[in-house]
C-alpha cells in the first residue's frame, strides 16, 4: 500500500505539467513572432521611405492635340474620335510639340499618327490643360494646347497604334461619359457649344 502511492502521485504530476509545459510554450513563442513580423515591416517601410529620391529637377512639357468630330452621314449627329490608352484610359489625340512646330502643327500631326486621319481641318483653338506627374527625380509639368479639328471624310476609318487599346467614334454624350479627365470633358462641352451654334 504504501509503496503504490508515490508512484500514483508521480503519474498525476506528470499530468498536471505536460499541458502546462505546451500552454507556456505557445505563449511564449506567439509574442516573438508578432513582434518580429512588425519590426519587418516597419524595416521595410523605412527602406522603401528612404529610396524613394527628391525632386532634383522640374521639367516643362509642352504638348498639343485635338478634339476631333465628324457629323454623321445623314447629317444630323456629331461623333467625337477618343483613343484608349495602354492603361484602358479614354483620351484625346495629343503628344509632344517637336522643335520648329506651332501647336497647331503638333495636332495635325499627331491626330495623323494616332489616329490615322488625314483629312482634317483644325477649326479654332479651344483652350490649354495642366497636367503634372513624377518621373522618378523630375517633376512633369505639362502643358496641353486643344483644338477643335473637323474629320473632313466620313468614310475615313481611324487605324490606332500599337501602344493603344482601342480607338473608336462615340456620340458627343457618350465621349463626355467615357472622357477620363475633367479638364478635356469641360472644352468638349465648350466645342459642343460652338458646333451646335453653327459655327462649323
Amino acid at each position: 500500500m504504501n509503496n503504490q502511492r508515490p508512484v500514483q502521485s508521480k503519474a498525476k504530476n506528470l499530468k498536471k505539467t505536460k499541458p502546462k509545459a505546451k500552454t507556456d510554450s505557445r505563449r511564449a513563442f506567439t509574442p516573438r513572432t508578432r513582434n518580429s513580423r512588425d519590426s519587418n515591416l516597419k524595416k521595410l517601410q523605412q527602406k522603401i521611405l528612404k529610396k524613394k529620391p527628391t525632386i532634383k529637377e522640374i521639367v516643362r512639357e509642352p504638348t498639343s492635340g485635338g478634339i476631333v468630330f465628324r457629323l454623321t452621314k445623314d447629317k444630323k449627329d456629331i461623333e467625337v474620335l477618343l483613343i484608349q490608352d495602354s492603361k484602358n484610359r479614354w483620351t484625346i489625340p495629343k503628344g509632344h510639340i517637336e522643335p520648329g512646330e506651332t501647336a497647331k502643327q503638333t495636332a495635325i500631326r499627331e491626330i495623323g499618327e494616332e489616329a490615322g486621319l488625314n483629312h482634317i481641318q483644325v477649326l479654332s483653338w479651344l483652350g490649354k490643360i495642366h497636367f503634372k506627374y513624377r518621373r522618378i527625380d523630375k517633376l512633369v509639368l505639362m502643358t496641353t494646347q486643344i483644338y477643335l479639328v473637323r474629320s473632313l471624310d466620313t468614310t475615313e476609318r481611324p487605324t490606332k497604334e500599337k501602344w493603344m487599346n482601342g480607338i473608336k467614334w462615340f456620340s458627343f454624350q457618350d465621349a463626355i461619359n467615357v472622357i477620363e479627365y475633367e479638364d478635356i470633358e469641360k472644352l468638349m462641352l465648350i466645342a459642343k457649344k460652338r458646333i451646335r451654334q453653327g459655327e462649323y
